[in-house]
């Protein structure tokens, strides 16, 4: 079977592996500073905390921009669940701003109308999740524009992003926004086996991710009473934080993962490529990405114009291509229904998932393999 994605790990990620177990502090030695350093060097933000996985990243960033009980935060219904439900761990609202069929990220035009009924009706967001889907930015200068006036949180969801530009530099360098999240699963751009990070260049905000992601608990001079500046083994717990501390292993994999980035992205950029010219005369729609953006090619997504998504599916599943499908629009999933959603309200990401199929798109992915999930394609089209 070829995956839809699949991670690439070498002979020195292994070694940077037993390295730690052979030498070192398994969970919170020096290997998670140096990556969250280079993390914070490669997207060239100014701090990084890293975390068990982009999930918590996602809830530690909420807890972090202060949202809790009685606020509303709104994301893209076109993303993983984890999108939304890190607003709903707070004990917040969450609603919806419907996607540009074009980028199949938030529609700039519908946030703009969305921010002037809120603002008439006083139930404007504490906070927004930008998801940065497949791998391409949103257009992050113009967010901000709209939402700044109002003090909203931005939080750029940059699990796909990783390596991906806007505007000429990378993302989830936090210029456009408060936070970033990134992800480090397998089928991302690297992975720490699981892992996620957040940067941000706010120096609060970095205390306070540190916090939340750390039972909240601090041993730093710079918070703590002078009279325990000289008691090696004094810390305090300020805020009710949690256990999303990564461990040096996954950390010293990430950091190996990382030096390999640029020829991942490369490698990604070029199988892309090789999709847009081989399947350019197929009923499908293909992939965009405006001038602004460099994509990480996360995923490539295709949409079927005249076929049954389920027959193409299960066509090519039939000759072991393990295409797949991103994403089921939030707000239609069973518990989102329970708190009042319905199919319907954001049409364009429903239509989108209804002829959206993800194909097999990964680093290590041989050009037959690339090859044969073409011609499967073209004969379950043609």
């Amino acid at each position: 079977m070829i995956p839809y994605g699949k991670h690439s790990i070498d002979q020195a990620d292994i070694d940077a592996v037993v390295d730690v177990l052979e030498n070192h502090f398994l969970t919170q030695g020096s290997k998670i500073p140096a990556f969250e350093k280079a993390i914070a060097d490669t997207v060239k933000a100014r701090f990084c905390t890293v975390v068990n996985s982009g999930t918590s990243a996602l809830h530690v960033a909420c807890l972090a921009a202060g949202v809790a009980a009685g606020d509303m935060v709104w994301t893209s219904p076109n993303s993983f669940v984890a999108s939304a439900n890190c607003a709903l761990y707070c004990g917040a609202s969450i609603d919806f701003i419907d996607i540009d069929p074009s980028t199949r990220n938030i529609s700039v035009e519908a946030l703009q109308v969305k921010l002037n009924t809120a603002k008439h009706q006083n139930a404007l967001p504490k906070a927004i999740v930008v998801v940065h889907f497949a791998g391409v930015s949103c257009d992050m200068q113009s967010i901000r524009a709209l939402t700044e006036p109002f003090g909203i949180t931005l939080i750029e969801d940059a699990a796909h992003a990783l390596g991906g530009q806007y505007l000429g530099e990378p993302v989830a360098n936090c210029q456009y926004s408060d936070m970033a999240i990134l992800s480090f699963h397998p089928v991302k751009a690297i992975t720490s086996a699981e892992g996620g990070a957040i940067t941000t260049n706010n120096p609060e905000l970095a205390h306070q991710l540190q916090l939340f992601s750390k039972h909240g608990i601090t041993r730093s001079a710079l918070y703590t009473p002078q009279e325990h500046a000289n008691e090696g083994w004094y810390y305090e717990q300020q805020v009710l934080g949690y256990n999303y501390r990564l461990s040096d292993l996954h950390a010293a994999l990430g950091m190996s993962q990382l030096a390999k980035l640029p020829e991942f992205i490369e490698a990604r950029a070029a199988q892309a490529a090789f999709y847009q010219q081989q399947l350019a005369d197929l009923p499908v729609v293909l992939p965009t990405v405006p001038d602004y953006a460099e994509s990480a090619w996360h995923l490539y997504v295709i949409e079927l114009q005249k076929h049954s998504r389920k027959a193409v599916y299960n066509a090519l599943k039939q000759r072991n291509i393990g295409v797949n499908v991103h994403y089921i629009p939030i707000h239609i999933h069973p518990h989102y229904q329970q708190l009042g959603f319905r199919p319907g309200q954001f049409p364009h990401a429903e239509h989108y998932y209804d002829v959206a199929l993800t194909l097999p798109l990964f680093p290590s992915m041989s050009k037959q393999e690339q090859r044969y999930v073409i011609t499967s394609l073209r004969e379950v089209l043609i």
